[in-house]
């Protein structure tokens, strides 16, 4: 991946959304607008990291996210947002995708239920158990839509590495956290009669071994552009990065994939 771009605020906010993080649209300066998540306090910006370092690996295991930036969001195009803000700091801003859909328990049967697109959730669930994202369930998706192109499109890390977890090491999902319990994953599924799904999880594990090895070159350019506004020190993001690459932690993250996988797949 690439250097991370730096791009400055054009005009005054546009929207605010009322999710947990409040995030701001801006238009940059690239003429691009932007969801852009924000450091709030002057404490360390673990949520914000864990955003950085999320984005980063899903490019590495070439999931479709939004691509990404750091946004200098200038002090007057505040205007009209009332909620604490650390000015100085950048905010990590995701380009907007047009011709999405968020992906809700009121939306999923729209999907077409294609064997790509479960090709896609499998991956998507995979990858959330490699990087531990625990927020990514039946209740709260996390993904998108595109409706053009049948893809379905992760987002939202700054739930990763058990919640953001950087004193302790890191500890597998349980059923529960993953979208392979979801209606999502069963519509999906459902789709797929006439799939050999035991053939394409011997392909995805061939792939996983691939995704992880091309995760591993990201370590350095994450420490390397880790806004040091944000307070992350570096020497801790790097032990707790290496522990994605224990083998242990991989071979653990791939057998309770397969596991909870054949549990919601015996549930049809």
């Amino acid at each position: 991946m690439a250097q991370i771009p730096i791009l400055y605020s054009i005009k005054n906010i546009e929207h605010q959304y009322s999710t947990g993080e409040n995030p701001v649209q801006v238009m940059c300066s690239d003429m691009n607008t932007y969801i852009c998540k924000y450091m709030r306090s002057s404490v360390i910006a673990y949520k914000l990291a864990c955003e950085f370092i999320g984005a980063y690996m899903a490019k590495a295991w070439n999931l479709g996210s939004p691509d990404i930036s750091l946004v200098k969001i200038k002090p007057n195009h505040w205007e009209g947002i009332d909620i604490s803000h650390v000015l100085s700091a950048p905010a990590f801003g995701c380009k907007k995708m047009e011709g999405v859909a968020d992906i809700t328990p009121s939306t999923y049967e729209n999907i077409e239920p294609t064997e790509e697109a479960f090709r896609q959730m499998l991956k998507i669930a995979l990858f959330d158990f490699w990087i531990a994202n625990e927020d990514r369930n039946s209740n709260n998706a996390n993904l998108l839509y595109d409706v053009n192109k049948g893809k379905i499109i992760p987002i939202d890390y700054g739930c990763i590495l058990n919640t953001t977890t950087f004193d302790f090491p890191l500890s597998q999902l349980t059923i529960t956290d993953t979208i392979l319990s979801s209606d999502i994953f069963h519509h999906l599924l459902k789709g797929c009669k006439n799939l050999d799904i035991d053939t394409e999880i011997k392909k995805i594990k061939k792939e996983y071994a691939v995704c992880v090895n091309r995760s591993k070159i990201q370590q350095q350019f994450i420490i390397n552009d880790l806004p040091r506004e944000w307070k992350m020190p570096s020497q801790i993001v790097t032990e707790k990065l290496a522990q994605l690459f224990e083998s242990k932690w991989i071979e653990d993250c791939w057998n309770n994939f397969v596991e909870y996988l054949e549990d919601n797949r015996n549930d049809e």
